[in-house]
């Protein structure tokens, strides 16, 4: 039995269905409690209520005699996990019962499912340590409890799981060594990201022959990283960033041919990139953030010839070196090239030109000077753009207006997905994560240079932009009309420059415009009251001594304080809504905070 599109909750006349062997009832609007009397159908072997909003803690006293699959998840249930239907079926193999509330431990009496293969306990709230129980789930296969409060060390009982494929036990509290038991297992995929995990990686895990996805980020592990490549001849992804190793970059690593994607981002390595990291031809991710890297010629000369990369991670390295330019690199295959953060001199090189597939490029936060390239129009996907807090002068070029990925992002290709996340951080604290370059909002930055000139009235055609920040720089004439046509813009700061004329009446059309601020400017005339305006507070409009309007505060600051900008905060305006009239006259203090950092693993 199958229902699509239902609302309301579940009849408790479906139990008298005694012949009933299939229900599914998934990706529906049901809501209310699960009827403890479908938990007693003698002939049902599947039950699928998955995504839905039931909620209450599960029936007990099932008895599924025949019942094969049951998948509850996603869903608001909670109270305690209930293992009784391992007590009255021996024919089970599948029971999801992730993205609930269930709190509680792992019940020990998961051990009695004899039969089964997969186990998803993962997004809920369960505690405890990881009963040794479990080690009598001899044809499990996959393990899911990533995402809960799971405590204690992954004991040596997890070894004696001999048909376990996949193991995700990231996002708890799992302390300890890592037990040196998987020689004895078949595991292809291994997730222990986000624990208490310390000492070296065991001997076993780094000499599996099965192991295909191996993710650690976010630990305390330390030593050397010895993976053995040769022995690993499936290895795929790797993923040991935010971690302790320390030493050179292992060039062992070069060794393992099938590796597509690799994250040694904060870690305590060094040196140079190994000359052998060239024969890396599968490798199309690669993130080396966040060490002590040196060299960063050596580094390009070598990685060019991995022809198959497509997003590269160098911040915070080769502090203070040149940036190469007069140089023939060849990233054909680039699309994301992030190097923020390193304090790098020069210009930016022209053999950048040759990226053509560049969707992203961040090179904030050094101290490039010259201008701005008019070839950056070449890159038709480009859509994320962050040269902040470098030494550009001259104009903003005209090209930068027809920049196709900004005006119609269809023409892009396909979102870039990693096997690693991306986090970054914005001003509440709140960590964002994603799975690709794609969930990162379509952005040009050129905030913090010295970049003079007029805003271009073509800006108006990136209609897929949406944000826009040219903030501490010396651009002059007036705001154009046009800025009107960037409808999908959300913050634009244009503070600190020395804009003149009226705000344009038709950034009133500008429906999803959340943050804006032309502070510290030499605007005049009437501020707007329609569409967002009167949401924004008084900081977006101070420092304009010819600007009049109710959301002004009574009292303006006529100079501009130049404050010090601080890597991980993202621009955030807070203040509260200035109603009409100002009953109380004192002044409302709001603070102005700019970000433009990504960071691309844990901030410790």
């Amino acid at each position: 039995m199958g229902a699509k599109d239902s609302k309301g909750i579940i009849s408790e006349s479906l139990a008298g269905l005694d012949q009933l062997s299939i229900l599914n009832l998934s990706q529906n609007f049901l809501h209310g409690y699960l009827p403890a009397r479908l938990l007693h159908l003698q002939n049902l072997e599947i039950i699928d209520s998955s995504n839905n909003d039931l909620v209450g803690p599960l029936p007990g006293g099932s008895n599924l005699s025949s019942i094969r699959y049951v998948d509850i998840s996603r869903n608001n249930f909670n109270g305690s996990v209930d293992a009784a239907l391992c007590e009255s079926s021996s024919y089970i193999h599948t029971l999801n019962l992730g993205n609930n509330y269930f709190t509680g431990e792992v019940p020990a009496n998961f051990g009695r499912c004899s039969s089964l293969q997969q186990l998803f306990l993962n997004d809920n709230h369960l505690s405890g340590n990881l009963p040794k129980s479990l080690r009598q789930l001899r044809n499990l296969r996959i393990l899911h409890l990533q995402h809960n409060l799971v405590s204690g060390p992954l004991n040596d009982e997890i070894g004696k799981l001999s048909n376990l494929v996949e193991l995700d036990i990231s996002s708890n509290k799992f302390s300890g060594i890592l037990p040196d038991v998987f020689e004895r297992l078949k595991l292809e995929n291994f997730f222990a990201s986000s624990n208490n995990f310390s000492g070296h990686l065991p001997m076993s895990l780094v000499n599996s022959p099965y192991i295909v996805i191996l993710n650690l980020n976010n630990n305390t592990l330390n030593g050397p990283i010895n993976l053995n490549c040769s022995a690993m001849v499936h290895l795929t992804s790797v993923d040991l960033g935010s971690n302790n190793f320390h030493g050179p970059l292992p060039d062992v690593i070069s060794s393992c041919q099938r590796l597509t994607n690799l994250n040694l981002a904060r870690n305590n390595l060094g040196g140079e990139v190994p000359f052998a990291f060239k024969n890396l031809q599968a490798l199309r991710s690669l993130s080396l953030s966040n060490n002590s890297l040196v060299n960063i010629s050596s580094a390009l000369t070598i990685l060019q010839h991995c022809r198959n990369l497509t997003s590269l991670f160098l911040s915070f390295n080769f502090h203070g070196e040149q940036m190469p330019r007069n140089v023939n690199f060849h990233f054909r295959n680039l699309r994301a090239l992030a190097i923020p953060y390193c304090e790098l001199t020069g210009s930016i090189p022209t053999w950048l030109s040759g990226s053509k597939m560049l969707q992203l490029l961040d090179l904030s936060w050094n101290r490039l000077y010259g201008t701005i390239p008019f070839w950056f129009h070449e890159f038709k996907y480009l859509f994320y753009m962050d040269l902040s807090n470098n030494s550009f002068t001259g104009e903003i070029p005209e090209s930068l207006t027809e920049l196709q990925g900004l005006i119609n992002m269809k023409i892009s290709s396909e979102g870039l997905s990693l096997g690693f996340p991306l986090f970054s951080f914005v001003a509440d604290g709140a960590k964002l994560k994603y799975k690709g370059i794609w969930g990162f909002r379509p952005t040009l930055d050129l905030s913090y240079n010295k970049l003079t000139g007029p805003l271009w009235p073509g800006f108006g055609n990136l209609k897929e932009l949406h944000v826009l920040q040219l903030k501490e720089n010396h651009l002059s004439g007036t705001i154009p009309d046009s800025f009107s046509g960037m409808t999908s813009l959300e913050v634009l700061d244009l503070s600190y420059n020395d804009l003149s004329g009226e705000i344009p009446l038709s950034l009133e059309k500008l429906s999803f415009l959340s943050k804006f601020s032309i502070a510290y400017n030499q605007l005049q005339g009437d501020i707007p009251t329609g569409g967002q305006f009167l949401t924004f507070p008084p900081s977006s409009f101070e420092g304009n001594k010819g600007l009049r309007g109710q959301q002004l505060t009574p009292f303006q600051p006529q100079q501009a304080p130049h404050d010090v900008q601080l890597a991980d905060e993202e621009m955030t305006i807070i203040g509260l809504q200035f109603g009409l009239g100002v009953m109380t006259g004192f002044l409302f203090t709001v603070t102005l905070c700019f970000a433009s950092g990504w960071v691309f693993a844990k901030t410790r």
